[in-house]
């Protein structure tokens, strides 16, 4: 009963969400219809999070069957029960007796579970928890990130890979993000103690926050290899290789389980772009169906593959039973088939209707950068092809200034990163009068200005019917008459500024340079002159000054 009524309460909070949003939607501000996808998105995160929610649910109940099921073998185990008892553990007999509170979880069927796939792990409950572990206890995370590492013979990318995660990363994300470091070397504690150190001593604000953890496998988690039965023709240590490889994915899945609502699957050897986090999230929410399976954010391998945590279980479960047959790539091509694909049709429609749920975001987001594979003498000079492509930012070193708007700014895409060339601006829609101004800490003489608005993401959240103006700072010192013969080829406005530019309507792109009889700017300002519907992006701000050479 308690658990229904945790359902009920759950459907009415998302029900009452989705009232409230076409209430403010149909009745509200007219200007609510501007913050549509905002609301949109945020909607859909709720959606998914109250999904998780009832998922951990159900899961808890399937840990209180497990424990029955742990203390049968702890009786058959530990005790040397006759075989008369046996029988009473068998039909529930002894068991219900000895454990009434148990009993009433009781079923006249036996459920499949991790024990069926790895009958190794019957009696040692040990080897379902880490031998290891660094952790905060963050949970209820938007996005858990986990990297399992491993020993290499030659070059170790971990420490290269984790500083891309990090720099690439906001304040917001650091909050909202969990990156789980899995050192999957359980019978080589000098290698875990060794990388820890390592993550401790450059990482220790980001491991007291919470944001990283690290976590070690214990060795009764794996099989006794030499029971191992190659396939493909492949040797006994290729298939010892994928085969473990399989076991640290399952491992690392079911820890990650709970504690976020996407999940995302990376390797020790890679790169990120900046603002990954941020482009993730939103490109999972922005999906018009929840349908979705898997979203790929790489075209490499096990690289940048998003899941919904809740799927997770599911995807073990398929692992788990086939780990030693082939390796997870493979393995995870299968289970797509298996979800939605018909066999008395043909490969095309088998292909078209997996790509309806495993989703493929470009330009991607991470970098294979590992020559070294982790398995013994193989090298790998994988390069994803679309990495680097069409740049959603560029950065330039400006001089020195304080900026402002009057627009709503969207989450964390500020004016000062995209200023300063740490990400870009994101405004929701402006209004005529609305500015952007760039004011300089000392006053500069500008060679040259480029101002690019929209990216390759959002190309229609462009400047349209915008000037780009500038202040002299001879304006407040002089009159009219005089500013007009500073820079008479230059329209003035009614508060001094000079128009130096506009926004090509084409390319959303302003740019130009100030004649120098202008003299020394103290501020440059975006004037936009007309309302729209679009957002705003700024992706590039450059501003030259003037170099002015000096006679000897």
């Amino acid at each position: 009963m308690r658990i229904h009524s945790r359902n009920v309460l759950y459907q009415s909070l998302f029900g009452a969400c989705i009232f409230v949003f076409l209430f403010l939607l149909f009745y509200g501000h007219p200007d609510v219809g501007i913050e549509e996808r905002v609301a949109s998105r945020r909607i859909a995160e709720l959606r998914d999070r109250l999904v998780q929610v009832e998922t951990l649910n159900q899961q808890r109940l399937s840990d209180l069957a497990a424990a029955r099921t742990e203390l049968k073998y702890f009786f058959g185990t530990k005790h040397n029960a006759s075989a008369a008892n046996l029988t009473g553990l068998r039909d529930g007999s002894m068991y219900s007796a000895s454990f009434p509170l148990f009993s009433s979880l009781g079923r006249d069927l036996t459920s499949p579970g991790i024990h069926h796939y790895m009958p190794h792990l019957v009696g040692h409950p040990e080897a379902l928890k880490p031998r290891f572990k660094i952790s905060e206890r963050r949970l209820g995370v938007s996005l858990v990130i986990g990297i399992p590492t491993v020993k290499r013979e030659k070059e170790n990318y971990l420490l290269e890979t984790l500083k891309s995660l990090i720099d690439g990363s906001t304040e917001e994300d650091r909050r909202d993000c969990l990156l789980v470091i899995f050192i999957a070397e359980p019978e080589d504690d000098s290698f875990v103690a060794s990388t820890t150190k390592e993550i401790q001593k450059l990482y220790p604000e980001e491991l007291k926050s919470g944001f990283i953890e690290v976590i070690a496998p214990p060795a009764a988690f794996y099989p006794d290899w030499n029971d191992l039965n190659p396939t493909f023709g492949d040797s006994h240590e290729r298939a010892k290789w994928r085969t473990k490889q399989n076991l640290d994915y399952a491992f690392l899945w079911m820890y990650a389980y709970a504690k976020g609502t996407y999940f995302v699957q990376l390797e020790d050897d890679v790169i990120t772009r900046a603002g990954y986090a941020t482009t993730m999230k939103s490109f999972a929410l922005s999906q018009k169906s929840n349908d979705w399976i898997l979203l790929e954010f790489s075209s490499l391998g096990f690289i940048g593959k998003l899941f919904k945590s809740r799927d997770l279980m599911m995807l073990t479960n398929f692992i788990l039973m086939f780990h030693r047959d082939k390796p997870v790539d493979w393995l995870l091509d299968h289970l797509l088939y298996t979800r939605v694909c018909n066999p008395e049709k043909d490969g095309k429609n088998c292909e078209r209707m997996k790509d309806q749920v495993r989703l493929r975001f470009k330009p991607s987001l991470f970098q294979h950068i590992g020559i070294h594979s982790s398995l013994k003498g193989k090298l790998q000079k994988l390069k994803d092809k679309g990495f680097g492509k069409n740049e959603l930012f560029r950065a330039h070193s400006n001089p020195a200034a304080d900026v402002s708007t009057s627009l709503k700014i969207y989450q964390q895409y500020s004016l000062e990163s995209a200023y300063k060339g740490e990400n870009f601006f994101w405004a929701m829609a402006p209004k005529a009068g609305d500015t952007i101004e760039i004011r300089f800490q000392e006053p500069i003489a500008i060679e040259r200005f480029y101002i690019k608005s929209g990216n390759a993401e959002h190309a229609n959240d462009r400047l349209f019917n915008t000037t780009v103006e500038v202040l002299p700072v001879s304006t407040s010192q002089q009159s009219d008459g005089q500013a007009e013969q500073v820079a008479p080829n230059y329209r003035k406005t009614t508060d001094g500024y000079l128009v130096v530019g506009n926004f090509s309507a084409s390319s959303g792109v302003a740019q130009g340079s100030v004649h120098n009889n202008t003299g020394p700017i103290s501020s440059l300002r975006l004037f936009i002159h007309s309302s729209s519907e679009s957002w705003i992006i700024i992706s590039e701000v450059l501003v030259k000054p003037l170099r002015r050479t000096t006679s000897p």
